[in-house]
């Protein structure tokens, strides 16, 4: 599938998937040990906030394609049997998050990353920003990133709505 395409449909996913939830569900924990739906929602966002920044500072032109990273980046991202810890600057805070503030600002992520898959050389990678134990990433790498992650986290969010629609009490 096209990038810009697999931008948009993985938030338009992400969004249905959101819908699914009341204001009050946003903020519940479904079970112990899972963060709320907000808290998932709130990691996304962390998580993919600021791609303009990265893709308009160090960028260099490397002898490499521009999608040598992807096979890693998917099975990272997309193998769902494997568990990780986020790291300290993408950890979301533990408060009371606005189901109508988040889907703002999904949007406006989205509409940032559409704006770059159109706008910039996808070839080019960002020398100030890297994922540890990959490195650094090419913009079209970056931006496949942000669409596996949430694609990951999509998931997570219908596990954690199926388990307060089955356990209203949680």
């Amino acid at each position: 599938m096209e990038l810009k395409q697999e931008i948009t449909t993985t938030f338009e996913q992400l969004n249905e998937t959101i819908s699914l939830f009341t204001q009050e569900e946003i903020n519940r924990i479904p079970f112990e040990g899972s963060w709320t739906a907000g808290q998932v929602i709130r990691h996304i966002i962390k998580a993919t906030s600021g791609f303009t920044k990265v893709c308009d500072s160090n960028t260099k032109k490397l002898d490499q394609p521009a999608d040598a990273k992807i096979a890693t980046l998917k099975e990272i991202f997309l193998n769902l049997n494997k568990k990780y810890e986020s790291p300290d600057f993408i950890y979301p805070e533990s408060k009371e998050y606005d189901k109508i503030n988040l889907l703002a600002t999904l949007q406006k992520i989205k509409n940032e990353m559409l704006g770059i898959a159109t706008n910039y050389d996808l070839t080019l990678t960002c020398m100030d920003f890297e994922i540890p134990g990959i490195g650094n990433l090419t913009i079209y790498e970056l931006l496949s990133f942000g669409v596996f992650h949430t694609q990951r986290h999509t998931y997570q969010l219908k596990n954690i709505c199926t388990s307060l629609k089955n356990n209203p009490e949680a």
